[in-house]
């Protein structure tokens, strides 16, 4: 195929793949905005993130907690139950097209939210705690680098749509 060819079919069928996910967000003029207050969330709607066999935590993401801001960014709270029941959650923020994770708030042993002093971003393939964030990235939060929209990262976390190989990253 030559190369005006290619260019052509990449004119008519790009704008297309932006239409299936979130809208891209120039990064040079990106400013991220108010991630609010970390919303309720319920332990019984989980919507299970595959991790690693060598993680014993059992990790989901409450549904009705997803949203995706204007700014690009996927929020949302991350509930993780270990072996012995105890619950810990986060609310957290997922850039995808620069690969960083946020945590917002964590969930406290008496009942409420806790706001992180200083909330910073981080690379989410870097040596943090827990790998959640990569996974809850590629297995429905993001897609080709842009944040896919919240009703389809549900379909992806539920199993109602297939996963795209390499997690859509």
């Amino acid at each position: 195929m030559n190369k005006s060819w290619a260019f052509a079919l990449c004119f008519l069928i790009c704008p297309a793949s932006y239409a299936l996910v979130g809208t891209p967000v120039d990064a040079s003029n990106w400013v991220e905005e108010d991630a609010g207050a970390a919303p309720v969330f319920s332990s019984k709607t989980l919507l299970a993130v595959d991790m690693p066999p060598y993680v014993t935590l059992k990790v989901g993401i409450d549904p009705n907690t997803i949203r995706l801001g204007s700014d690009g960014v996927m929020r949302y709270v991350v509930v993780m139950v270990n072996s012995t029941g105890s619950v810990n959650a986060a609310y957290e923020g997922i850039r995808c097209t620069s690969a960083e994770v946020k945590t917002y708030a964590r969930w406290t042993s008496q009942g409420t939210w806790e706001p992180v002093a200083t909330p910073s971003w981080k690379d989410w393939n870097s040596n943090l705690p827990s790998k959640h964030a990569m996974a809850i990235a590629r297995q429905g939060a993001c897609e080709g680098g842009i944040a896919n929209r919240p009703n389809e990262m549900v379909k992806l976390l539920s199993g109602k749509t297939p996963r795209i190989k390499n997690g859509g990253i």
